[in-house]
């Protein structure tokens, strides 16, 4: 069977960990044929190009900047990469007869591109939802509601939904939400399809743990608390830096590791403060965040307080990959902080409520034996609802029907 998958995410190589890579390998490893669509960003000067690897061919488009720019370039970009993909497929992939069509939001701008292949191929579409727009624009007050642009996408939204055959949600929460604001939609083509990943398994002796703290300037004997991943305005930054403001337990560590928007006003924040309990280190590549991720102990989670759709990051999965209890700091709509505590691996708060907070923060390494029983259970978790497995048996089932 041949696969065709579009993505926002740039995709080096399929030799990559992440959530989609993996998926793309497991698809290639049962033997089916293996073509993913991306951007190519303006800022990198490079044309559109195709690269076979043994796993498949990618085909790097080029697009205008699409990530860490202005809102008027992204928005640009968002609109004009339906037709730039569309454009590329006719180009390089003409005479390949695709049988199944698999894409994720966001963003939710490839309607035409989908419904190409479905009308040329009879190709069978498959929705991995990861972002709910323009709600969460909304939500975080980066558009207006009822505006000019929220309307045009909403309608955008509209046509993804019902072009698609099946829609693979993140959550129980995620596919209630998406069902009770679109009720044309047939409730019958939503699913939980969850992020998932291929584990590694990461092997660090206690020895490598304290090079690698050596090494990013970590102290060696206090619990590091992590967070890893986009330092932005849905992460709702300022609960973070006050949490590591208040916390005064002296067994307590913060790392910061990441990029985004708000990543200078976060550098700021540690030069005017100069705090004695964190450090903060800008992104670093997927190996090396790996390895330093390994050698911590608690795995932090925020999002912002005024979301109402239920988001659900996907570093959720690297902390369980490498067995780290989980504090989730979020809204009231998520229920990625009821997955944690149903599953025994972490805590759940409301952002903004500091003592909870605090309370959870001494309660996950109050003892030795809790934080390891924690830490067993996280690994269960994955093992129990996040392999890469999961995905490809719900998507391949349907074209079984």
């Amino acid at each position: 069977m041949k696969v065709l998958f579009l993505t926002m995410v740039k995709i080096n190589s399929f030799d990559d960990r992440g959530i989609y890579t993996d998926l793309l390998r497991k698809f290639y490893e049962e033997g089916h044929e293996v073509y993913a669509v991306c951007p190519l960003e303006r800022r990198e000067k490079k044309q559109t190009e195709v690269r076979k690897e043994t796993q498949g061919t990618i085909l790097n488009v080029q697009t205008l900047n699409l990530q860490k720019t202005n809102i008027v370039e992204k928005g640009l970009g968002t609109l004009a990469i339906e037709y730039q993909f569309l454009s590329a497929i006719k180009s390089h992939f003409s005479k390949i007869k695709f049988d199944l069509i698999i894409y994720s939001t966001p963003p939710i701008t490839f309607a035409k591109v989908i419904q190409f292949i479905k009308k040329r191929d009879g190709a069978y579409s498959y929705l991995l939802l990861k972002d709910i727009f323009p709600q969460n624009a909304i939500d975080m007050k980066m558009m207006k509601e009822n505006g000019v642009l929220h309307k045009m996408f909403l309608r955008k939204e509209r046509k993804l939904y019902a072009i698609s055959d099946t829609i693979g949600c993140m959550s129980e929460a995620n596919k209630d939400f998406v069902l009770k604001h679109n009720p044309s939609i047939n409730a019958e083509k939503v699913e939980i399809n969850p992020n998932s990943i291929e584990p590694f398994i990461f092997n660090q002796t206690p020895e490598q743990k304290e090079a690698i703290k050596v090494k990013y300037n970590l102290p060696l004997n206090k619990k590091i608390f992590v967070y890893g991943g986009n330092l932005g305005k849905p992460q709702g930054i300022d609960f973070l830096l006050d949490t590591i403001a208040a916390t005064k337990n002296e067994t307590v560590f913060f790392l910061i590791v990441g990029t985004g928007t708000e990543y200078q006003r976060v550098d700021k924040w540690f030069q005017n403060n100069k705090p004695i309990n964190a450090i903060l280190l800008s992104g670093l590549p997927k190996q090396d965040y790996d390895v330093l991720l390994r050698a911590c102990d608690v795995g932090l989670i925020f999002l912002h307080k005024d979301f109402t759709i239920p988001n659900f990051p996907s570093r959720l999965l690297s902390y369980l990959e490498m067995k780290m209890p989980v504090i989730a700091a979020t809204d009231c709509n998520t229920d990625i902080g009821d997955v944690i505590e149903k599953n025994g691996c972490g805590f759940q708060v409301l952002s903004g409520d500091l003592n909870k907070m605090l309370h959870c923060i001494t309660a996950v390494i109050e003892n030795a034996s809790n934080l390891k029983e924690m830490q067993e259970k996280a690994w269960q978790l994955l093992q129990n609802e996040y392999l890469v497995g999961r995905s490809y048996t719900s998507i391949i089932d349907k074209l079984h029907v």
